[in-house]
């Protein structure tokens, strides 16, 4: 009797709750009201965004909308997925590609003026004779001198697609004309390799400043170069080296290791394990090898300092690295905005994943570093503890250690020699900077008589070049101090020295010459000379 009851009453109470729901929905609709309605499985961020494009008191764009929330949506998941707005990506991503269309020049911005501090060997602009020490005072008819102008916007006029063309006009000294230069824009290198050369009898140095796509071919012509002056021990400088594209580390990994040896594998919760090893290719699988890290060094840094140091085939010399070992992959969409997405972990060849701890605040990871510096990390070894379980073993027998960067081998600590309050005084206000910018200006065709920095930098001591320094100080109101002179003469002597060779033989000269007291490098040609690398 009551299963009969129930189908007769059912559909008189399905057809009655129908009407009423018609009669609310009219109702509503006569008021102007549209209220939220998300029903089960339905796309909640979508009903919201209609919702709001309805009903909201002021007018607002979907898009814009969007744009708001999606970097605000990554950001819950990790510190390195991303959203990246189409205005922004091209400019993220040229670090990588490794070059740009433009000019070809390098640039600084003193006293509201654009001084060419030189121009890249064989650009556009050394094509039709700009010259270090000129000041673009024009580009096209706009007035680039004598107001406020930006780093920014120069970039942004300069640059532009290969092909097209931009005229300046610059100052010259010596001249008393503007001189006009028409010049068309091209590709432009972004070197990764700053600088490689012999730095002790045998020992190459090679500066890597990032990881880009050709940054492998930079590599392998540094070291050609290299090896036909006899070098076959080398210091691999990545310190400051936030890393980039993973390939390229891997490359630059196999260079070193033998065939089968595993270089780093990856493994997500949808991305099955994948094993990347060495190949029979190679120049340096004899050579030995010392890695340079510090706290800056990460991503890729980390890869090729860890494949090396978990197959016994290098030493790490510096301070404990970044600590990002998470791998992300890029997508574009259509209007050219982007995404970079944490799609898997990457794990050096011993199991470990390096990748610091991270929460839901992203300034407390990024203040890492800070921390670490606060907790006297950056001058004691000892102040770093590791816990039991993220020990690990080479196949030599050497323990490493994971959970938050690379440990080197030998630890090096941040070098205060030499520092004091004249030479923070001579620093903070950039003097030693702006003083060698203009002595080098006001002396260009003097010291470009000079073939290499060694005999610019004898000339430079016969010229008393430090005490022209100090009095420029004074007159820029920095008081002199004997005593704190005398602490800090090396320093300054020695920066004073680099940066003018910089403009004048650029990092061909710099990095010779600053380098001559750093105390990682040191350490490296030390070891490398002791064999104890292997």
């Amino acid at each position: 009797m009551k299963s009969k009851l129930s189908i007769i009453i059912t559909p008189i109470l399905f057809a009655i709750l129908l009407i009423i729901g018609i009669y609310i929905g009219k109702s509503m609709n006569n008021s102007n009201s549209s209220p939220l309605v998300v029903y089960p499985k339905a796309d909640k961020l979508h009903a919201v965004l209609n919702y709001i494009q309805q009903e909201y008191v002021d007018s607002v764009s979907e898009n814009d909308l969007i744009e708001m929330a999606l970097p605000k949506l990554l950001e819950q998941l990790d510190p390195h997925s991303m959203y990246i707005p189409a205005k922004e990506l091209e400019e993220m991503n040229e670090p990588i590609e490794g070059n740009f269309d433009g000019i070809g020049i390098m640039f600084n911005i003193q006293n509201d003026t654009i001084m060419v501090i030189n121009t890249i060997h064989g650009g556009p602009s050394e094509k039709v004779g700009v010259m270090a020490g000129d000041r673009i005072v024009y580009v096209g008819d706009s007035l680039f001198a004598g107001v406020k102008i930006s780093n920014q916007k120069v970039m942004k006029s300069l640059k532009g697609e290969r092909g097209t063309k931009v005229s300046i006009k610059v100052k010259r000294n010596g001249y008393k004309e503007l001189i006009p230069f028409t010049i068309v824009r091209d590709v432009i290198p972004i070197k990764s390799v700053d600088v490689a050369f012999e730095i002790a009898p045998k020992i190459g140095y090679l500066k890597l400043s990032k990881f880009a796509l050709n940054t492998y071919e930079e590599f392998r012509s540094s070291i050609q170069k290299c090896k036909l002056k006899g070098v076959n021990n080398w210091i691999i400088d990545l310190r400051g080296n936030g890393g980039g594209v993973m390939q390229t580390a891997v490359q630059i990994a196999d260079e070193f290791l033998e065939s089968g040896n595993l270089i780093v594998y990856t493994e997500g919760r949808s991305r099955p394990r994948e094993d990347i090893v060495a190949t029979t290719n190679g120049m340096c699988k004899r050579d030995k090898v010392v890695i340079l890290i510090d706290e800056w060094s990460a991503s890729a840094s980390e890869i090729l300092a860890g494949a090396l140091q978990d197959n016994d085939r290098g030493t790490i010399i510096g301070r404990r690295s970044f600590g990002k070992g998470l791998v992300q992959e890029p997508t574009q969409f259509p209007d050219g905005s982007g995404l970079r997405l944490t799609i898997a972990r990457y794990y050096t060849p011993t199991g470990r994943c390096i990748q610091k701890d991270y929460g839901a605040d992203l300034e407390d990871y990024y203040m890492d570093i800070s921390k670490r510096y606060m907790h006297g990390e950056f001058s004691d070894k000892d102040s770093i503890q590791f816990a039991d379980s993220l020990k690990y073993e080479t196949p030599g027998g050497k323990v490493v250690y994971g959970g938050g960067g690379i440990m080197p081998d030998y630890f090096v600590g941040v070098d205060t020699i030499g520092f004091s309050d004249y030479f923070r005084s001579l620093i903070a206000k950039g003097l030693i900077y702006t003083f060698a910018f203009n002595y080098t200006d006001n002396n260009r065709l003097a010291l470009n008589k000079y073939k290499d920095y060694k005999s610019l930098n004898q000339y430079l001591k016969s010229q008393h070049i430090v005490q022209q320094l100090i009095k420029y100080g004074e007159k820029e109101g920095v008081t002199f101090d004997a005593n704190d002179f005398e602490i800090s003469k090396y320093r300054i002597e020695n920066y004073l020295l680099a940066y003018i060779d910089r403009n004048i033989f650029d990092d061909e000269g710099f990095y010779p010459t600053v380098l001559e007291r750093d105390q990682t490098v040191l350490k490296a040609i030390e070891v490398l000379k002791s064999s104890k690398t292997n």
